[in-house]
């Protein structure tokens, strides 16, 4: 699917408020609004809107540390150790990657103790390394286009419009021109 500038409007302003009326949304993004509508069915048939979620703090219902909990296991024991994070509340994000780790997870707790369990809870199938997060200077970010797509709804309204190029001035087929002379 083709995301161009106005679909990338429509996904910048859906990832700031998933809420956002579609009335609301075409008017910020200069369309009609069964325009607006039929643009965000084809984003979400074509899998580039998977979802609205709401966001919740954790701080806000109790879990206080983040951590950041780094697991290498050995191959036989991936299928086991997934299987028990699935099952674990505490594990936000689970992410394979390469380097020393076999997966990187991210993970809340009520408190230090609550955490402890937790890595106590994994460690037999792989060694971890636990990072405690202090801050979070820079949040989950929405997806953003890339800087050449990105255009503002007045420049796309506001662009004017470029003048029809000038014809070649070639002959026509069936012009006397065109033919090419008898010997």
């Amino acid at each position: 699917m083709e995301i161009d500038p106005k679909n990338w409007q429509i996904l910048d302003v859906l990832q700031q408020d998933a809420r956002t009326s579609l009335t609301a949304l075409a008017r910020q993004v200069g369309l009609s609004v069964p325009s607006t509508s039929e643009r965000v069915k084809r984003l979400e048939e074509a899998g580039v809107l998977e979802g609205y979620r709401a966001v919740v703090p954790p701080r806000k219902v109790g879990y206080t540390v983040t951590a950041l909990v780094g697991i290498t296991t050995l191959q036989p024991d991936k299928a086991r150790l997934l299987k028990l994070l699935k099952g674990k509340p505490e594990v936000l994000e689970c992410l394979h990657v390469t380097g020393q780790d076999s997966y990187v997870l991210k993970v809340i707790a009520r408190d230090i103790e609550h955490l402890e369990a937790f890595v106590g809870s994994i460690n037999h199938l792989g060694e971890t390394r636990t990072s405690i997060v202090m801050s979070a200077p820079i949040l989950a970010r929405a997806v953003a286009a890339r800087p050449a797509w990105r255009v503002s709804a007045q420049q796309v309204r506001k662009a004017p419009r470029r003048p029809a190029r000038p014809r070649a001035k070639c002959p026509a087929p069936w012009s006397s021109r065109y033919r090419p002379a008898r010997r």
